[in-house]
C-alpha cells in the first residue's frame, strides 16, 4: 500500500517505486554531463572548448529532449493527475518549470537566440529525481510493518487427517484452510491460523501482537492467534477464522485504514500546499513579467520564472505530516496500539482526564483472595484447605478462586463427600468425617450461630472494604474462619495512575460496583475521581458529565459494554486481548490488557505532534527567505539563484524534513 494513498498531498506517487527514480536519476546524469561540457556556459565561465563535430550544436538539444521525455515525464504525469483531480500542488509546479524551460530552449535553437536552458532544465531534473528517490525510500521504509506483519504469518499449515482410521498430517497452503480444520503446530513453529487448542498444552510467543517478549502459557480450550510463535509443546488447534477475518488481518486492515485517514495537521498541510503552489505560479508570473519590464531579456526573465516555480515547490510540505503519520501508525501498531483514526491519536495529547472502567480494565476481573481469619482454637491454613476442599466441586468463580488460593499456598484439596450445592447460599460437603459449609452469611443465620467476636471484627473491616466474605462452617456448629476476596487489581495499573499524574491528567473510574468498592478501589488506586452503581447505560452521561466541566476525556473500557461511553468521549480507548476487543467502538485499540499502554499513546501522540510543527516549519519557513532570493531580489549585488540550485535547496528541505521523522524510530513506545 502506497503511504500516501488518501492524502492529496501524496497521491501523486501512485504506482512509483523507488527502484524507477533511481534509475532515472542515474540515466539522466549520465546524459547531463555532456549537456554542460557543450553548454555556452562551459564555454563562457569555466573557458572550456569540448570538441566540436558534425552537429554538436543540437547535441544539447537531443541529450535536453531525452533527459525531459525519458526523466522529466514522470513529473508531467502527476501533474496531469493533480489537475484532474483539481488539487494542483507540487508536481504542476515542477511540470511548469520544465516545460517551460525545455519549450523556451528548443525556440532558441531553432531561432538561433544561442540563449536556450538545457543546462538548467537538465540539472533541475536530475535533482528533482533525486529528491523525489530520497522521499520514496523514506516513505517506502514507513511502510515496512505491514510488510512485517504479512511475513508473519507462514505460507503453509499441517492439517490433521484420518488415514486408514488413524489419525495423520497433511500440509496444506494457509489459503486452503477451511473453519473447523485441525491444524498442527510442532515445537518452534508459526500458528498458522486464528482458533482454539483442542489438546496440547505450550508457551506461545504473542511478542507480534502485543509487544510484550514474555511468551504465553497455553492450554486446551485457549485461543491462538496466527503468526504467533508456539514454543517446546506441540498443539492442535481447530481453525476459527479464516482469510480476511483473522486477528492479524484485523491489524493489517487497521493499519490501513490508519495510514489513509488523515489527521487535522495533515489537512491544513494539505490545504497549504495548494495555496502555496497557487502563490508560486502568482509570484512566478509576477517575476517573469518584472524582470521583463526591466528588459533584463527574455532568457533571464524565463531563468527567474523557473527558479521560482522550484523553489515554491510544497514538495516538503507535502511529505512533512504525512510522513509522520505512517511512521507513528506503524510504531503504534507494533507495539500493541491499533490506531483506526488519526485523529484520535491527535485528539491524545490535548486530554485532561482518563476514565477508567473499573472492571476488566483497572482489575483483572477475576476474584483474587485477600485475607483469612480462623477463630479461637483453629489454623488459617486448615480454614482455607477445608473450604477450597467442598468448593473444588462448584464452578462459581469465587470457589475457583477458592481452591487456585489454596494451591498457592501448597495446600492439599482433600477428598469429599456428599457435595451439596446450596443456591444462593454456598457449598457444603463431608471432608475427613466433618461436614464443612462455605458461603455468605444468610446461611449463618440461618443455623442460629453466632460468629466469634474475633471474626465479627474481621468481617466487618471486610465488608467496609466492599470485599466478598465467604463463612467457614463446621458441621453446622460453629463458625470456623472467613475469607474475604475482591477483584484483583492489576499492578500495571498503579504505575498507569501515577504515570498519568506526572504528565499533569486527572484520572477517574466508573463502575457498576457499590460505593463501598468504589472508594477502596479509587483509594488504593489514588485515583482523583469515580462513578458508583453506574449501569452499562447511563456510562455516556457519566462522560458527558465531565465533558460538561471543560474537560477533554478519554474514555477506556473493554470496547463491548461501554461502547455507548466509548463514543461520547473524546478518545474512545478499547482495551483488550485479540480478537475480543469490540473495534468500531473506539478510535484505538490496546491489544494488550495494560493500562500502561494509556501512557504509551499520549506519549507518543505528544511526540508526533511536535514532530509535525516541526517538519511544517522546515517545510514552510526556508520560503520566506527562498522566493524573493530565487525571483532576483538581490540582482543588484550580482546574486542570482540559478534554477538547478533552487531544486538543491528544494531537496535538501525534503530532506530535512525525511530525516526528523525518521528519528521518531529511535524512540521506543
Amino acid at each position: 500500500m502506497n503511504a500516501a494513498a488518501g492524502s492529496g498531498g501524496h497521491s501523486r506517487h501512485a504506482g512509483h517505486s523507488a527502484s524507477m527514480f533511481v534509475r532515472k536519476f542515474w540515466i539522466s546524469l549520465i546524459l547531463t554531463v555532456p549537456v554542460v561540457f557543450y553548454s555556452p556556459a562551459a564555454e563562457n565561465f569555466c573557458k572550456f572548448s569540448a570538441p566540436k563535430f558534425y552537429g554538436s550544436q543540437y547535441l544539447d538539444f537531443i541529450l535536453g529532449s531525452i533527459v525531459f521525455f525519458y526523466g522529466g515525464w514522470v513529473f508531467i504525469a502527476g501533474a496531469y493527475r493533480e489537475l484532474k483531480e483539481k488539487l494542483p500542488g507540487m508536481m504542476t509546479l515542477i511540470a511548469l518549470a520544465i516545460s517551460t524551460a525545455y519549450i523556451y530552449s528548443v525556440f532558441s535553437v531553432f531561432a538561433k537566440t544561442g540563449e536556450d536552458l538545457f543546462i538548467e532544465l537538465t540539472t533541475l531534473i536530475v535533482v528533482m529525481l533525486l529528491g523525489h528517490y530520497f522521499e520514496m525510500r523514506a516513505v517506502g521504509g514507513a511502510q515496512s510493518a505491514l510488510k512485517d506483519l504479512s511475513k508473519l504469518l507462514p505460507d503453509t499449515a499441517e492439517i490433521i487427517v484420518p488415514r486408514g482410521g488413524v489419525a495423520g498430517t497433511k500440509t496444506i497452503p494457509v489459503s486452503e484452510l477451511k473453519i473447523g480444520d485441525v491444524v498442527f503446530a510442532r515445537p518452534g513453529g508459526k500458528i498458522p491460523a486464528d482458533g482454539e487448542i483442542v489438546e496440547g498444552e505450550s508457551d506461545v510467543n504473542e511478542s507480534m501482537i502485543t509487544g510484550e517478549s514474555k511468551p504465553v502459557s497455553k492450554n486446551a480450550g485457549d485461543r491462538v492467534v496466527a503468526g504467533t510463535v508456539n514454543g517446546d509443546g506441540s498443539l492442535k488447534i481447530k481453525v476459527s477464522q479464516i482469510g480476511e477475518n483473522t486477528f492479524m488481518a484485523g491489524i493489517m486492515r487497521l493499519v490501513a485504514e490508519a495510514q489513509a485517514s488523515k489527521s487535522r495537521l495533515q489537512i491544513l498541510s494539505d490545504r497549504a500546499a495548494f495555496y502555496l503552489t497557487i502563490v508560486a505560479i502568482a509570484a512566478g508570473s509576477a517575476t517573469f513579467v518584472a524582470w521583463l519590464a526591466a528588459r533584463a531579456g527574455f532568457a533571464f526573465a524565463v531563468d527567474r520564472l523557473v527558479a521560482v516555480l522550484v523553489i515554491t515547490c510544497p514538495h516538503a510540505l507535502g511529505l512533512a505530516v504525512p510522513l509522520v503519520a505512517s511512521i507513528s501508525t506503524t510504531m503504534a501498531a507494533r507495539g500493541g496500539l491499533l490506531i483506526r483514526h488519526r485523529l484520535a491519536l491527535e485528539a491524545a495529547r490535548k486530554i485532561d482526564i482518563v476514565l477508567f472502567d473499573k472492571t476488566g480494565t483497572l482489575t483483572k476481573g477475576e476474584f483474587g483472595l485477600m485475607r483469612v481469619a480462623a477463630a479461637a482454637g483453629y489454623d488459617e491454613n486448615k480454614v482455607l484447605q477445608s473450604a477450597a476442599s467442598v468448593d473444588a466441586y462448584s464452578e462459581h468463580p469465587v470457589s475457583k478462586s477458592m481452591v487456585k488460593a489454596a494451591r498457592e499456598r501448597s495446600l492439599e484439596i482433600l477428598p469429599v463427600k456428599n457435595f451439596t450445592r446450596l443456591p444462593g447460599l454456598g457449598v457444603e460437603g463431608e471432608v475427613v468425617g466433618e461436614k464443612i459449609f462455605a458461603g455468605n452469611f444468610t446461611r449463618v443465620e440461618n443455623l442460629g450461630l453466632k460468629l466469634p467476636a474475633e471474626l465479627a471484627a474481621a468481617a466487618g473491616e471486610e465488608n467496609k472494604k466492599g470485599r466478598t466474605v465467604i463463612f467457614v462452617v463446621k458441621n453446622d456448629k460453629a463458625v470456623i474462619g472467613i475469607c474475604s476476596f475482591a477483584d484483583l487489581i492489576r499492578g500495571e495499573s498503579r504505575e498507569a495512575i501515577d504515570a498519568l499524574k506526572k504528565m499533569k491528567i486527572k484520572t477517574a473510574m466508573i463502575t457498576g460496583d457499590s460505593e463501598d468498592v468504589a472508594k477502596q478501589t479509587a483509594s488504593e488506586l489514588k485515583i482523583d475521581e469515580y462513578f458508583s452503581r453506574v449501569l452499562p447505560g447511563d456510562k455516556a452521561a457519566r462522560v458527558k458529565i465531565l465533558q460538561e466541566r471543560g474537560l477533554k476525556v478519554a474514555m477506556v473500557g473493554d470496547g463491548i459494554n461501554d461502547a455507548p461511553a466509548l463514543t461520547q468521549a473524546d478518545l474512545g480507548i478499547a482495551i483488550g486481548a485479540g480478537t475480543n476487543v469490540a473495534i468500531e467502538s473506539a478510535g484505538i485499540i490496546l491489544v494488550k490488557n495494560d493500562p500502561r499502554d494509556i501512557v504509551k499513546i499520549i506519549e507518543l501522540s505528544r511526540m508526533t505532534y511536535a514532530k509535525m510543527v516541526q517538519n511544517l516549519f522546515w517545510a514552510a519557513g526556508y520560503n520566506v527567505v527562498a522566493i524573493p532570493l530565487a525571483a532576483g531580489v538581490l540582482a543588484f549585488k550580482g546574486i542570482f539563484l540559478p534554477p538547478a540550485a533552487a531544486a538543491i535547496l528544494m531537496s535538501l528541505s525534503t530532506i530535512i524534513v525525511a530525516v526528523n521523522a525518521l528519528t521518531m524510530r529511535a524512540r521506543r513506545i
